[in-house]
C-alpha cells in the first residue's frame, strides 16, 4: 500500500468513522479511544509523518479505502 500524503486532521476524521472517539486534545495532539482497539495518539500537523502515519494504520487496521 503506497502511504498517503495526509493531514492529523483528515486522519482524525476518518478514524472517527472507525468507531473512533476523541478523549482529549492536548497541544498539537489528538487522543483517540475505541470500545476494543488499543488507544491511539495523532498529532495534528499539516502533514503526518511516513513512519507515524505507517504506525497508525497497523495498530488501527485501516485499509486503502478507508483513505478515498
Amino acid at each position: 500500500m503506497k502511504l498517503p500524503i495526509i493531514s492529523g486532521k483528515e486522519l482524525t476524521k476518518i478514524l472517527l468513522k472507525k468507531g473512533y472517539w476523541i478523549k482529549d486534545h492536548k497541544g498539537s495532539h489528538i487522543h483517540l479511544r475505541h470500545a476494543t482497539k488499543r488507544p491511539i495518539t495523532v498529532p495534528n500537523h499539516k502533514t503526518i509523518s511516513k513512519g507515524t502515519l505507517k504506525e497508525i494504520i497497523k495498530v488501527t487496521e485501516l485499509k486503502p479505502e478507508d483513505f478515498e
